[in-house]
């Protein structure tokens, strides 16, 4: 037994002795590769503070007629890289109050001036959260040893939010014009002075298209199979043709459809995506339909440096589908005020104001709109959008009321509501609600009163639907069964009652 014990207390000690010489062998290998290997570019640099596709304002570059050297389209290209890589980590800066970055992008002189304004906001409680959405550089000298480029940077839009104490006191929009002078120092263009020359009041854009004549009978539409995934891997444009077929014969003449922000791709849209979206116009086009499209579903940050990303999302699908034959509206978002609690109601209002300058930048011949959730926000940015929009899933018996109330708000302006309607699913998690028949009366209804108020309307929606994603309603099973229900066809592919009010009274 003493035996036994010398043994086992011998192996312990001869592998404590092993493990304790790989330690020290791994530790000296550690430091031999460290120092014969150079610095982390990246962690030297702090790139690590500028994401992929981070920040990308508009910007357009004036034609090259500078002094100095000619500047070559590749320095260009970097010196407009690490530009706008100094604008963001500046208004990281700003927002956080910490300075790490700033001086890969600025000289010591230029840092200075920001470090300083940065101590002073910590001191006194000040935050900015701040982005740039367009610029106008012009290059004026490159020097010949290519070591030094001055540009003006003409009307840059510049967005500001001022929270003291985390609260907010300011809320501005300028135009402003900037001289900036860049010394190429360890590869990278740092700036060396940046002067802001003038600044005026950023001045919106009001210019409206008349909808008033505008008659609005449409649906809202996913197919039954893949609702919320229209545009998926099961896309098909003969599943979508019959559909759009059924609506047309049903006596309506529009559909409201979804672009899903994460699903196409964000600031690099998916061109898949957007082929099979211009494939869904090309058949709502061949069926004498019109269609409004919704943009950024299932979008709900704002956040002020994303703005850049959101706005070239739009400003791609936009341009690529303003001339389609089939598109009828934009739709900014879809009820944008459920997001006011939990991202502060004037940050989501500003994103969709700069949105709506946006997309009339780039398509000025077609309206558009915002889906709020009630009539309560309808009339926010009414100045703005071309015709005005709201779900209602109330009482339709104070309807008239509410839309007449709208009406004295926002006159001389289209009013549509643009998704209605009401759920069939009586059974197990909802033993009270309501049927079939109940349904078919409340859309008879409906009709009725659009019908006596020259109300424009699109439904909720032409199928009941198999699966209902997490996202849409979260994971009750009363909700998401409730959700299932809202169809004129069922599951089975049957119409039911309400299918004879889809379009009339």
């Amino acid at each position: 037994m003493v035996n036994g014990n010398k043994n086992i207390l011998r192996s312990v000690l001869i592998l404590s002795y092993i493990i304790l010489i790989g330690g020290v062998i791994y530790g000296i290998s550690a430091v031999f590769s460290y120092l014969n290997t150079g610095a982390d570019r990246s962690k030297m640099l702090h790139t690590e503070i500028k994401k992929v596709d981070q920040y990308v304002p508009k910007l357009m570059w004036e034609s090259l007629s500078n002094e100095g050297r000619p500047m070559d389209t590749q320095t260009l290209k970097a010196l407009e890289n690490d530009y706008l890589d100094a604008w963001y980590v500046k208004q990281v800066a700003y927002k956080t109050n910490i300075t790490e970055g700033l001086k890969d992008y600025y000289t010591d002189n230029a840092r200075k001036n920001l470090y300083d304004f940065i101590d002073l906001n910590t001191n006194t409680g000040i935050t900015i959260e701040s982005t740039t959405l367009e610029h106008h550089p012009k290059v004026e000298f490159f020097s010949e040893d290519g070591q030094q480029a001055v540009i003006t940077d003409h009307n840059v839009i510049e967005y500001k939010r001022v929270f003291k104490a985390e609260k907010l006191v300011l809320e501005t929009t300028e135009v402003a014009t900037y001289k900036i002078v860049f010394l190429l120092e360890d590869g990278f263009w740092r700036i060396r002075h940046l002067v802001k020359e003038r600044v005026e009041n950023y001045k919106d854009k009001k210019d409206l298209i008349l909808t008033k004549n505008l008659k609005i009978k449409g649906i809202n539409y996913y197919p039954r199979a893949t609702p919320w995934d229209m545009f998926g891997e099961t896309f098909s444009k003969d599943t979508i043709a019959n559909d759009f077929k059924i609506i047309k014969e049903a006596g309506l003449n529009s559909v409201r459809i979804f672009v899903q922000y994460e699903d196409f791709g964000k600031a690099n849209v998916d061109k898949t995506k957007l082929e099979k979206l211009k494939q869904t116009l090309d058949v709502a086009k061949a069926n004498n339909l019109k269609v409004v499209i919704t943009l950024f579903d299932f979008y709900g940050d704002y956040s002020v440096l994303d703005w850049t990303l959101n706005q070239r999302h739009a400003e791609t699908i936009v341009s690529n589908l303003k001339n389609h034959p089939a598109l009828l509206a934009w739709d900014i978002k879809n009820e944008p005020d459920l997001d006011f609690e939990s991202r502060h109601k004037e940050l989501v209002i500003a994103w969709l104001d700069k949105m709506i300058d946006l997309v009339k930048s780039v398509d000025d011949k077609h309206p558009v709109t915002i889906g709020w959730s009630n009539t309560i926000s309808a009339s926010i940015l009414k100045e703005k959008v071309d015709f005005v929009s709201f779900h209602y899933y109330e009482d339709l018996d104070v309807l008239e009321k509410k839309v007449e109330n709208l009406k004295l708000e926002t006159p001389n302006k289209l009013i549509a509501i643009t998704e209605f309607g009401l759920s069939s699913y009586k059974g197990l998690w909802n033993p009270f609600g309501n049927n079939k028949e109940s349904q078919a009366n409340y859309h008879k209804k409906a009709q009725g009163i659009f019908n006596d108020n020259d109300i424009s309307f699109m439904s909720w929606t032409l199928y009941d639907f198999m699966q209902i994603p997490k996202e849409v309603v979260g994971r009750l099973p009363w909700r998401k069964r409730a959700q299932e229900y809202f169809g004129f066809i069922d599951q089975n592919g049957e119409t039911k009652p309400a299918f004879k009010y889809i379009s009339k009274p």
